[in-house]
């Protein structure tokens, strides 16, 4: 976030407002005007500010000539902004639009804090947030209404980074760093009692209990005293804990807990045995729900832990290994299609080589694997193998077993538009077996399929009930990509109702980096294309597509005026066989169908409408990630 890594022009706005270059080169801003105007069109956040509205926001009483002085501002922040632009060309950051200006195309400190503190970060990361402020948020823009809620909200945002890098350096060991962090935030900050709890704990595992307890009195006195209010639980439980000096509030005993089971099983478990490899891929599953790096990392190993089984010759060893990695997944496409023919390849050879007194849990696992690792390709084998592992789950009763099948069986069910009503019955099923069984997560995947499902029948009010659920759940069971997928949602939805863009786009990049399979590639593009579309608005170039380039790139063309090509980009959609399965394809079809009516693509225009039909009465947003609006909205204009 430092001004030397930028590849575009950044503006400050957390601390004194200034703006430097691609190279981290200082722009002269001008005066207090100048500053307080920018800053003004920063926290539009891209929305046009017509300019009567800049008058009454620059001035308590506008003098003679307000709309020409705010002119000239503009002027003058546009040769500082982009010096390089030749006379006569139209400006490219600071815009007219319609009544009024907006800033589009920069970088802002702010925007990259909440995008970075929108979902997981770590210590460094974090770090990263709290150097980016240089004091007080538009420091030098003075009492002004407009600049009070981003001032507050950016002031939030500073005190939930202190605390989650205290949080950080406390799960580093780090209690006296923790303190040091902590002191002067409790001091600024007294309201926020989870200020407190960390700067209690951090005393309390630096050896400094005594110390620690007198803070959480002293937080006690502050909130009964001045605001006639008791400590929250989780402080009053902290408070009682200490008092007894709970061994649980030492994190290093805990971590030398792990770390003396962790020797003991080297030492008594032998290289290369059974054993090693059946517990190995426990500890991937574990790893796999651990958050971006751990799916990452589980999803490497597991082909290498596959592999050695089968040197072993066990074909009952190798169903277990292969098997056992019943991981959920919510994303029918995978983003290492030659990883996941592998693992389909090692499955089947399994299921071929499996005696016929076989237990038949093993064999419906094996089919789920097969299924899930199949998910987004053409053809019915994948489907199948779903179909027969319900079949087989349903017999034994088992609801780990159906849970996992049903899993398998809801990635297969959007090979054509209007699915929706149907996931939501599977996830449905699979919450109801997950609560009467005590199955975190396969209720974490059940509440997922819903939130989408739910998104897509037009049902935001329920499907913001999975997602408080979802946010529980990846507290209490620490699931942290749940908690990815639900600020993605809320994004979305912000942003469906108006808000901006780039609320969704620092979401979905939070989203794109979670390690989560076939969600990274070409999502941002595709999302801000869908939205721009569905608001009627031009589309713009959001970098590369990837593999949804050839519905995205039409849009493009038609927004920069580049017809003829944008004719051709559609010729070529016409000739594709249609989106693949999956949660976006209704939002792939609209935004065929769209570009065929806006090229005259009269066969492609009418194939669109045969597939949408079926998600009448939806919207196009089946992912829960992004939205093409109302499919009835496309219908319409499809004829």
């Amino acid at each position: 976030m430092s001004a030397t890594s930028m590849s575009a022009t950044w503006i400050g706005v957390l601390g004194p407002v200034e703006a430097r270059d691609a190279g981290g080169r200082p722009l002269p801003l001008g005066g207090p005007r100048h500053r307080e105007l920018l800053a003004r069109l920063v926290v539009a956040r891209g929305r046009v500010v017509p300019v009567p509205v800049l008058v009454d926001d620059l001035w308590d009483v506008p003098p003679d000539g307000a709309v020409a002085a705010v002119r000239t501002f503009v002027a003058a922040l546009r040769r500082a902004l982009e010096p390089d632009r030749p006379p006569r060309t139209p400006a490219r950051l600071l815009v007219t639009e319609g009544p009024g200006y907006a800033l589009r195309g920069v970088a802002v400190d702010a925007w990259d804090v909440e995008r970075t503190l929108s979902g997981p970060a770590d210590l460094p990361a974090l770090e990263t947030v709290l150097a980016a402020w240089r004091g007080p948020a538009l420091a030098d823009v003075g009492d002004r209404p407009w600049a009070a809620p981003d001032r507050a909200r950016w002031a939030e945002l500073h005190a939930t980074a202190v605390e989650r890098s205290a949080a950080a350096l406390l799960d580093l060991d780090r209690p006296a760093d923790a303190v040091a962090r902590l002191d002067a935030h409790v001091t600024g900050s007294p309201w926020r009692e989870e200020g407190w709890r960390l700067l209690a704990l951090a005393l309390y595992r630096a050896g400094r209990a005594p110390d620690a307890l007198a803070v959480l009195r002293r937080a006690r006195a502050r909130l009964a005293g001045e605001l006639g209010l008791d400590p929250g639980r989780r402080l009053a439980d902290l408070e009682a804990r200490v008092l007894r000096r709970d061994p649980g509030l030492d994190r290093r005993a805990e971590d030398t807990v792990w770390a003396r089971a962790a020797r003991s099983w080297e030492g008594a478990v032998a290289p290369g045995s059974r054993a090693r490899l059946e517990t190995s891929v426990t500890l991937l599953r574990a790893l796999a729900v651990s958050g971006a790096a751990g799916l990452t990392a589980a999803r490497e190993q597991r082909l290498a832990t596959v592999a050695a089984a089968e040197e072993t010759g066990d074909p009952l060893l190798v169903a277990r290994v292969v098997g056992s990695f019943d991981v959920p997944s919510v994303w029918p496409r995978s983003d290492d299609p030659e990883g996941s023919a592998r693992l389909v390849a090692a499955a089947e050879r399994a299921l071929a080589r499996l005696p016929e007194d076989a237990p038949a849990p093993l064999r419906a696992r094996l089919l789920t694997t097969v299924a899930v690792e199949s998910r987004g390709l053409p053809g019915d084998r994948g489907p199948a193998a779903a179909r027969a592992a319900e079949v087989i789950a349903r017999v034994t009763g088992d609801p780990a077993l159906l849970a996992s099948a049903l899993g398998a069986v809801y990635l297969h069910t959007c090979d054509r538009a209007g699915l929706a009503a149907t996931r939501d019955a599977t996830g449905a099923e699979v919450v109801a077996l997950a609560e009467r069984a005590g199955l975190d997560d396969a209720l974490v995947l059940g509440h997922l399929v819903r939130l989408q499902a739910r998104t897509a029948l037009g049902d935001l009010d329920g499907a913001a009930g999975h997602a408080a659920v979802l946010d529980s759940l990846a507290v209490a069971g620490e699931r942290p990509l749940a908690a990815v997928f639900t600020a993605a949602w809320r994004a979305l939805r912000a942003v469906a109702g108006g808000g901006p863009e780039d609320v969704l786009r620092a979401a979905l990049e939070r989203v794109a980096g979670s390690g989560m399979p076939g969600v990274a590639a070409g999502l941002v593009p595709l999302a801000l294309t869908c939205l721009r579309v569905a608001r009627g608005e031009p589309a713009r170039e959001e970098g590369d597509a990837g593999p949804y380039a050839p519905w995205v790139r039409p849009h493009v063309l038609l927004a920069a005026g580049r017809d003829a090509e944008a004719a051709e980009a559609v010729a070529a959609l016409r000739g594709l066989p249609g989106p693949p399965p999956g949660l976006l394809l209704e939002a792939l079809w609209v935004l065929a169908g769209r570009a065929a009516v806006a090229t005259g693509d009269r066969d492609l225009a009418a194939r669109a409408a045969r597939a949408l039909r079926p998600a009448a009465g939806e919207l196009a947003a089946g992912s829960g990630l992004l939205t093409a609006g109302p499919v009835d909205a496309t219908l319409a204009l499809l004829g």
